[in-house]
């Protein structure tokens, strides 16, 4: 059977190389739907008009072979998402999970900066607060007594007066 595909395919490019040149219009499809091709073999993420590899001119062919078959570039991207998969194609689907694909960094920055907004703001209006002192009867009237609290307070109004008896 694979031998089968490989005689198809090497009739496939022959005819094509031996076919009527293209058109202008395709010449433009051919390198629209190459330039939305990832390159499978490099390490880079390359389209394949821009590696120079036997797979990638292989792949090119094919593009032109297809395009003068008068395929439209969503059937082009179906035959190499189905060979390749969905790696091979450098755009995502035009589907939900392709749009999420898109929009969820943004969405992700956006929510981060409210966030950070939202935080700093947060401490700017902290920082313009009165800052209550022990001495401030509010805060005595507002919170209960603390016992520890109360047993610190004794010792450091006992060392001030210690202090002022001293002096």
């Amino acid at each position: 059977m694979s031998a089968l595909k490989r005689l198809l395919t090497a009739l496939l490019l022959a005819s094509s190389a031996l076919a009527a040149p293209l058109t202008p219009a395709q010449q433009s499809q051919v390198s629209r739907v190459g330039n939305s091709i990832r390159c499978p073999i490099c390490r880079d993420v390359l389209p394949i008009t821009e590696s120079g590899n036997d797979i990638s001119k292989q792949m090119l062919s094919e593009i032109s072979a297809q395009t003068q078959a008068g395929q439209t570039d969503a059937q082009i991207y179906d035959y190499f998402r189905e060979r390749y998969g969905q790696r091979v194609l450098l755009r995502p689907s035009n589907d939900f999970a392709g749009k999420l694909l898109w929009l969820l960094p943004s969405l992700a920055l956006l929510l981060g900066g409210g966030a950070l907004t939202g935080y700093l703001v947060g401490q700017r209006r902290g920082a313009a607060a009165p800052v209550k002192t022990a001495a401030d009867p509010a805060l005595n009237a507002d919170e209960p007594e603390d016992p520890y609290l109360a047993e610190i307070r004794a010792q450091v109004q006992a060392g001030r007066e210690q202090q002022r008896g001293e002096s």
